[in-house]
């Protein structure tokens, strides 16, 4: 047993290396960069982000091929669906205004290894995402030409045929992404000013669309004359839904915006609300009136809005529609420019990515080299990739970090508070011990540390009590059973320590919401489960995932007035767990199969370089700070000794002693 024992100490060091937290600084708000965003900078990035070509195309698609005129209720689920996601990204934002977003909050909560897959993905995301809208923008300004850029491309220059890459190269695609990410690297001014210019814009013509199409609405083309309401039900609501979640992807730009903040602890919440927000209005709102100006299944899927008032007699404001989808597409191209560089420079900073990644123009302050390599390469995707290719990739490295953020606001919820004292204090009885005669001291000891401080330590009695006060504050400590539950789970679950069971429950959590969202997408079609069976399964798993959340539920959370926290702690991020993972699974296999390609890649990109030069590996190599270690002699003298923890277990050969004087009645007995 003891021979096991030793042989799996290597694998135990190795896991413990792959999961380790990352250690913040005592003062979150110094940064390298600079913090000059404002809340408004912030939401209308939020609005960038979301309110893009979706607004111009996506409501069209939906409502003609998937849900009707019901696409308003779509946009409304999938508005509440995205909400609980960003309330979570809102609370770590303005807990941990550093940059990074999803990568940043795992790499705090959940540890090393699965904070870098989070980041590997997320940055694939941008990259996809930012081509894809990209090839979107240049497409759309082609159709606006009558494809006079396409006939010339295939026609002068050159025209492909391989499976999976476009029938030519779009140079207009990849041109505007270069000028955007020239302009991305004069600073975070200069990007947010862009931004607004275009967000403005955005925002008085879809302004336009609510007032003009409202006059021209019909309530007719929601009778039954032209097909109902919901002429696909409530199946096409909800399949709508899934849709329309996507939408809303993109407000993670503020958490990602956090460490450029001026006020994150405010500011990220409230940019957060606003945006969301803002960005559900608009697309309640807009998908209300196309679907009342035109029979919701007459639309043109390409161009919905401007191809809606061309054909109620006003050609010029299909024009304007089309300047405004271009300007809301530029919004959505400067937030992936934008974020992108971000997350490669916080992996980079942690040492997890080439430490070329990791620095800061001093003029500018952002980081150029990250800036001007990611959109290149999002560039040259643009160039030569399909758009349908692209928009198949999309998404899943987003769900998966929704999924992640979620399951880390649980556990940094109820996770005990980690010591910021740098000295440990271990009381040990040492019968043996022959301590040197000393001068009397004083109550408190005060020892000249290397550094040159001065550290005071409490006497003995003085750390008793604070024994006997910790004992008495463990009951209402984070991670600990609630005290009117202790008589219905004390005697089952009172002995773990103060946080354990929480994150055996998230696991827990991911499992069975997995399982649970398996059974409901697969178990009719593709496993043909039985209709006692399947049922069987919904209950067994179901439960399991609200017995969790109730378990977590019963522990003490932190309460801290100072940043927002998300109500209704575990249930809200516990629902935001089940949806994410519902539509990953509803994505298609070749997307697994080209996730699970990235995610091998990203492995070997980490054993390969992160976790060699990784900042909290390198800090475990370091020695630790001093730790006061008290020996009680026989004769009922206290021997103080202070030395430097090293990593190894070894100390430093230098130790310091301090004894206090005999007692009076000792004296006396010695005489």
């Amino acid at each position: 047993m003891a021979t096991c024992g030793r042989g799996c100490v290597p694998a135990v060091r190795f896991c413990q290396r792959l999961n380790r937290l990352k250690t913040l600084d005592d003062d979150l708000m110094v940064t390298s960069m600079k913090r000059c965003l404002t809340m408004v900078d912030l939401a209308l990035l939020g609005v960038g982000g979301m309110v893009g070509s979706g607004l111009y195309v996506l409501t069209g698609t939906v409502a003609k091929d998937t849900a009707g005129p019901a696409v308003v209720l779509s946009f409304l689920i999938a508005g509440i669906a995205s909400l609980m996601a960003a309330l979570c990204y809102a609370e770590f934002g303005a807990r941990v205004p550093r940059t990074g977003s999803a990568y940043m909050f795992t790499y705090v909560s959940c540890g090393e290894i699965w904070a870098f897959l989070i980041g590997w993905n997320v940055v694939l995301e941008y990259m996809i995402g930012g081509a894809a809208v990209a090839r979107a923008w240049s497409g759309y300004l082609d159709s606006m030409f009558n494809h006079t850029i396409q006939n010339y491309t295939e026609n002068h220059i050159m025209k492909w045929n391989v499976p999976y890459i476009a029938h030519y190269p779009d140079l207009l695609a990849a041109g505007i992404l270069v000028v955007a990410t020239i302009f991305i690297t004069f600073g975070v001014r200069v990007s947010s000013w862009l931004n607004h210019i275009f967000s403005a814009i955005s925002l008085v013509v879809i302004l336009f669309i609510l007032v003009f199409g409202f006059v021209l609405a019909d309530p007719v083309n929601w009778s039954q004359k032209e097909g109902g309401f919901a002429p696909f039900g409530v199946n096409g609501v909800m399949a709508g839904t899934a849709t329309c979640f996507y939408a809303f992807v993109g407000f993670d730009v503020i958490a990602a915006s956090s460490e450029e903040a001026k006020n994150p602890q405010r500011a990220i919440p409230m940019a957060t609300a606003i945006s969301l927000g803002m960005a559900a209005t608009a697309y309640i709102l807009v998908s209300t009136v196309l679907t009342l100006m035109v029979p919701w299944h007459s639309l043109d899927p390409n161009s919905a809005l401007s191809d809606a008032f061309f054909r109620r007699g006003y050609s010029w404001a299909g024009y304007i529609v089309a300047v405004g989808s271009i300007c809301a597409m530029n919004t959505v191209l400067l937030s992936n420019l934008f974020s992108l560089p971000r997350i490669v420079y916080a992996m980079a900073e942690d040492g997890l990515f080439f430490s070329f990644f990791a620095k800061v123009n001093p003029v500018t302050k952002v980081p150029v080299n990250a800036i001007l390599v990611f959109g290149l390469l999002m560039a040259v995707m643009a160039l030569i990739f399909d758009l349908e290719a692209l928009v198949q990739f999309l998404s899943i490295g987003t769900l998966l970090a929704y999924t992640f953020v979620a399951a880390s606001v649980i556990v940094l919820r109820f996770q005990p508070e980690k010591e910021k004292t740098s000295s440990k204090a271990n009381f040990t009885m040492s019968p043996n011990s022959n301590p040197e005669p000393s001068p009397e001291v004083s109550e408190s000891q005060i020892i000249a540390q290397d550094s040159g401080e001065l550290k005071e330590y409490e006497s003995f009695s003085d750390k008793l009590q604070l024994v006997e006060m910790q004992k008495t504050r463990e009951r209402s400590a984070p991670g600990v059973l609630k005290a009117r539950w202790e008589p219905y789970l004390g005697r089952l679950l009172g002995d773990f320590e103060p946080g354990e069971v929480v994150a055996f429950s998230v696991l827990a959590v991911m499992v069975s919401s997995v399982s649970l969202c398996a059974v409901f997408v697969f178990g009719s079609n593709q496993l043909q489960l039985p209709t006692w069976s399947f049922a069987l399964l919904i209950v067994v798993f179901g439960s399991t995932f609200l017995l969790c959340l109730v378990i977590i539920y019963a522990h003490e959370p932190h309460v801290n007035t100072k940043t927002f926290q998300v109500p209704l702690v575990p249930f809200i991020p516990g629902a935001s767990i089940l949806m994410n993972v519902f539509l990953m699974l509803k994505l298609s296999p070749m997307t697994w199969i080209r996730f699970t390609v990235w995610v091998a890649a990203g492995l070997l990109v980490y054993f390969g370089y992160g976790i060699w030069h990784s900042k909290e590996g390198l800090r475990e190599l370091q020695p630790k700070d001093m730790a006061a270690r008290y020996v009680v002699l026989p004769s009922g003298s206290l021997v103080e000794t202070v030395q430097s923890v090293q990593p190894n277990g070894q100390r430093d050969a230098s130790t310091l002693h301090t004894t206090s004087s005999p007692s009076a009645e000792e004296q006396q007995a010695k005489r």
